[in-house]
């Protein structure tokens, strides 16, 4: 070796490289300006020989380390354009050097993801395509502060960990790499190498694509493709009053609402699904879906509440860009798009986040803190700015990169206590001694200020399932900021209710009225959800007492009494068509159900006549702003009769901001009919029946009122006023309703 070349080499560094434990090999590669001329390096452990190639100049390198580390002088003062040659021994290939290029990451942008504040930093870690001095490639940059070395492996370089070692850049702990080979569709991982010589991959945290299950690669993808025409939606949504808005949501699992095929396990394409579900969910009258997570995920029967690519739309469905088409599809048929999102907890998958760089860095070091011993999965470090910012900007990365209208947050009251689920010695409190997780907390209200500032409009909404105070509180008034709350405790007192066998209802009433007492201290959406309808729970029809006809009657006085009570709505795909089994992701929703001929009935099975209700009946709540203008306001609301235990029946009224707009609801859970019955009505006028859930056209019995009626000074229940009607089994009836001239409500 040329004794100036061979005064040139730091021997430790090339024996880092070599024994793939540098983590900064562009120390040692690349072209270099050395007061002796220009110093190249270049590493192939499985190279011959390597050659510069520079314009219509070429040099060989020497090889320096029969590790596969080669060096080479050459005269000059600045380093000029360059290939690189290698040499095998079955062939040769010319690349560009990918250790001649400079960090594209900011010193700004690692600051402020070191403080938790860089809600872009999607933009800066992952796979990026991008061209830097013309040549184009593909930017990696991941976060593991604690390796002792991390390469980029893939499609590109045989899946060689040896060739590609990163940059570390800094104190930030982020390790960064432009490779000119790698391109738009490539498969890769991160490999590291930690503290004691364990070497293993990773997939991507941040990548925005992934290899379709059961492999667990990540995938470079090209995000700035797609053309958006949802401008107007969007611009919409920014001055839009949801809670004096009609909410009506589908809840849904694209992998199982509809199936190409059965048996083969096979889907559909978000952009298939999006054309036929928007036309049922227009056909219905619903106003928003809610996806249940479309994160990738490793296991079908998790549903996806077990994320592994947070910032991946999972593969199962098709790409990034087909599921771009999905969003704005239906931004275009005026249907808005809710994400479940779950940072509450991830999956152990060793493929994951799960001790990423050998140490506990996404989740809590202590299990009593980082782990949850019933669910089996484990808890991110709310505490880390890092982590922080990760969960912060994967928000906030949803509602930019695919337009979604909000996020529904999975398992909030697990974030919210740090002993939920666990047991006394499986848990460590705060700093002040209580069990709540301050430090969730915090990101709780970080993120919702955030989304308001940057997203107004957008929809952030709360599965919490305790009486947390002020979940939609305001952020100044020491709330955590979300827009609304799922009403678990409604849904489980009338779940319960409903359950019962109608003769010993009265024995339970106060779970049918209890919920008017808090209505009004969360901002609500009421839900029948994917989880009422799974592990045994039975379907919403399954749930009915009494014989097949019954239980549709049951359900049809269900699914009037949730339209009518104070509060957004929810319900999960398939229950509004009465299934008798339980939901299964292995198969498409029971279609049939609304196709099967009964014989001597033309209209159809119960179900479609169920199905047919459900449209009217959300064609009515969209058509009458008493149904949801005053959600969130007591005078929106007033029970007229909520004491007759006995009977179980109760009737209120629903009210918008115009009294003529006030509507009269009564409901009946037991399966006798009351014909002339007086029943008390806030104020003297007219009634008139606009919906009967008993109507013959729905499966019920006809037990409907057809004419208009008057009412008559006559007291019933403490009011001075009732009208004569006939009250259906196991029904809910409707009345739109016409004061009269010196109206006065007398109660």
């Amino acid at each position: 070796m040329d004794e100036v070349l061979y005064g040139l080499m730091n021997w430790p560094e090339i024996e880092a490289l070599v024994y793939s434990e540098h983590d900064n090999p562009h120390q040692i590669l690349g072209a270099h300006v050395t007061e002796q001329g220009i110093l190249f390096g270049a590493y192939d452990p499985d190279a011959t020989a390597v050659k510069v190639i520079a314009g219509k100049k070429e040099f060989s390198l020497e090889m320096v380390d029969e590790g596969g580390y080669f060096a080479g002088l050459t005269t000059g003062k600045k380093v000029p354009e360059y290939k690189l040659r290698y040499i095998y021994e079955n062939g040769e290939r010319e690349a560009e050097d990918p250790y001649r290029f400079a960090p594209q990451i900011a010193e700004e942008e690692l600051k402020s993801f070191q403080a938790g504040i860089n809600y872009t930093i999607y933009e800066q870690l992952g796979a990026h395509p991008m061209t830097i001095d013309g040549v184009d490639g593909v930017y990696f940059a991941v976060w593991a502060p604690n390796v002792l070395r991390i390469s980029v492996v893939g499609d590109f370089n045989h899946w060689d960990g040896r060739v590609n070692p990163m940059r570390r850049l800094g104190g930030s702990g982020v390790f960064e790499l432009f490779l000119p080979s790698a391109k738009v569709g490539d498969l890769y991982k991160f490999e590291l190498k930690v503290k004691g010589g364990l070497t293993y991959l990773k997939a991507d945290p941040y990548a925005n694509a992934s290899e379709l299950r059961p492999g667990t690669a990540s995938k470079v993808t090209d995000m700035r493709g797609f053309q958006w025409t949802d401008e107007a939606y969007l611009s919409a949504l920014r001055d839009k009053n949801f809670k004096q808005s009609p909410m009506n949501i589908y809840e849904v699992h694209l992998g199982s609402w509809k199936k190409p095929n059965e048996e083969n396990g096979s889907f559909y394409n978000y952009r298939d699904l999006a054309v036929m579900l928007a036309e049922y969910v227009k056909e219905m009258g619903y106003t928003h879906i809610e996806l249940m997570p479309v994160m990738e995920h490793p296991l079908d029967a998790s549903w996806g509440y077990q994320v592994t690519g947070y910032y991946s739309a999972t593969a199962r469905y098709g790409s990034p860009e087909d599921f771009m088409f999905f969003m704005n599809y239906m931004h275009e048929q005026g249907i808005g798009v809710i994400l479940d999102w779950v940072p509450a907890h991830f999956p152990r998958d060793t493929f994951g986040l799960s001790n990423f760089d050998g140490t506990c860095l996404y989740e809590h070091w202590d299990p009593r803190k980082g782990a949850h011993p019933h669910w089996g999965t484990l808890i991110f470090n709310y505490g880390r700015p890092e982590v922080s910012n990760f969960l912060i900007a994967n928000a906030l990365f949803w509602l930019s990169k695919f337009h979604a209208d909000g996020i529904r947050m999975d398992a909030v009251a697990s974030m919210l206590y740090l002993d939920y689920g666990k047991n006394d010695g499986e848990w460590i409190a705060n700093i002040y001694g209580g069990n709540e997780n301050l430090e969730a907390i915090e990101l709780l209200k970080h993120l919702n200020s955030i989304v308001k500032k940057k997203f107004p409009g957008r929809l952030m909404i709360a599965e919490e399932s305790t009486a947390w105070a002020k979940i939609t509180g305001d952020l100044n008034d020491d709330g955590l900021g979300f827009d609304f709350k799922w009403n678990m405790g409604w849904m489980n007192d009338f779940t319960t209710y409903m359950r019962q066998d109608p003769l010993f209802r009265r024995g339970c009433h106060g779970s049918l009225t209890f919920s008017m007492i808090y209505a009004y201290s969360e901002n609500f959406i009421l839900v029948f959800s994917h989880d009422e309808v799974v592990h045994g729970k039975g379907s919403m029809l399954g749930k009915m007492p009494g014989t097949y006809e019954e239980k549709f009657a049951n359900l049809r006085t269900a699914y009037s009494y949730m339209m009518t009570h104070p509060g957004k709505k929810l319900l999960f795909m398939g229950q509004d068509m009465g299934p008798l089994s339980e939901w299964n992701e292995e198969k498409s929703l029971e279609w049939h159900l609304l196709t099967d001929k009964v014989e001597g009935d033309p209209t159809g099975t119960l179900n479609a006549k169920l199905h047919r209700m459900m449209k009217d009946l959300y064609a009515m709540y969209a058509k009458h702003p008493a149904l949801y203008q005053l959600d969130q306001d007591p005078d929106g609301f007033e029970w007229v009769s909520c004491l007759d235990a006995d009977h179980s029946i109760v009737s209120f009224v629903r009210r918008s901001e115009k009294p003529e707009e006030t509507l009269f609801v009564i409901c009946n859970f037991t399966p006798v009919v009351y014909e002339k019955q007086a029943v008390a009505v806030p104020f003297a006028g007219k009634y008139k029946e606009i919906f009967n859930s008993d109507a013959e056209l729905y499966g019920g019995a006809g037990h409907v009122n057809s004419r208009l009626k008057q009412s008559k000074a006559v007291p019933v229940d403490g009011c001075d006023n009732s009208v004569t009607i006939t009250i259906p089994p196991l029904g809910c009836a409707i009345f739109s309703c016409t004061p009269a001239d010196n109206d006065k409500k007398t109660k």
